[in-house]
């Protein structure tokens, strides 16, 4: 079976970049900040990039929501080998309460729109680290799950994936059209070369909005609070076993 593969592109603050809470803790500072596509959303279109190499798929169609700065990312995955992207745009307040409730639905019709038999996407992105936009879009469109992935082979009208769960590796096999999510060890992603950038600029990209797909994205939760997670405090040095005890009894701790 041919693939026509959709794989979400996430924009997050870049992974190196030190995250600082705004002064009145509404959320963390975004502006002037280096963003960069989610290093699991990465893997998964690099994945998609080697099943169409080995003409295993037809198509690869990026899809990002959010701000119009998406367009920067989604142009990233088209340099990596994506074939065409659409844009779902939501505004910067809107994007402030997406959630993977939100996307999941999106990339559901979108699924359906474009007649899509895989979806691919990281296992989680590095800013809210949820872990949910897989899972819940299987469920939206009662599709079998392949999560933590670390090696995906077709195989007819199916996929053999091995899992990375806490007690070793799970081979599965998964019929189609079905969602995956990649993990870290699936791959190594590519560096688009400058040729590939240049040509990423002709690219369609399609802009839509979530009221298009008929998707309500109206905020489910309410942010109260954002901090910065304490300080650590230091450690300190014991001679042995009963100077460590007297300072745990003395801490309260035993």
């Amino acid at each position: 079976m041919s693939l026509r593969i959709l794989v979400g592109c996430k924009r997050v603050i870049d992974y190196a970049v030190k995250v600082r809470v705004k002064p009145d803790h509404s959320g963390v500072v975004t502006q002037g900040v280096k963003h960069s596509l989610n290093p699991f959303d990465e893997i998964a279109v690099e994945e998609a990039v080697r099943l169409k190499e080995k003409k295993h798929a037809s198509e690869i169609i990026a899809v990002s929501c959010g701000p119009a700065a998406c367009q920067e990312t989604l142009r990233t995955a088209l340099a990596m080998g994506a074939d065409k992207a659409i844009h779902v745009e939501v505004s910067e307040a809107e994007y402030a309460t997406l959630q993977p409730v939100h996307v999941s639905k999106i990339l559901a019709k979108l699924a359906e729109r474009t007649q899509a038999n895989l979806i691919l996407v990281g296992k989680q992105a590095i800013d809210d680290d949820l872990n949910q936009t897989a899972q819940m879009t299987a469920g939206v469109l009662d599709w079998p799950q392949g999560t933590f992935v670390s090696q995906v082979e077709p195989e007819g009208d199916s996929l053999k994936i091995v899992r990375e769960v806490d007690g070793g590796l799970e081979h599965i096999k998964v019929k189609l059209p079905a969602v995956v999510s990649a993990d870290l060890r699936l791959n190594e992603p590519r560096y688009a070369t400058l040729p590939n950038i240049m040509k990423a600029k002709k690219k369609p990209m399609e802009k839509l909005s979530a009221k298009d797909l008929g998707v309500d994205i109206a905020a489910r939760i309410k942010v109260v609070n954002v901090a910065e997670p304490p300080v650590r405090e230091a450690g300190a040095k014991v001679e042995n076993v009963d100077e460590l005890l007297g300072k745990l009894k003395d801490l309260g701790r035993i």
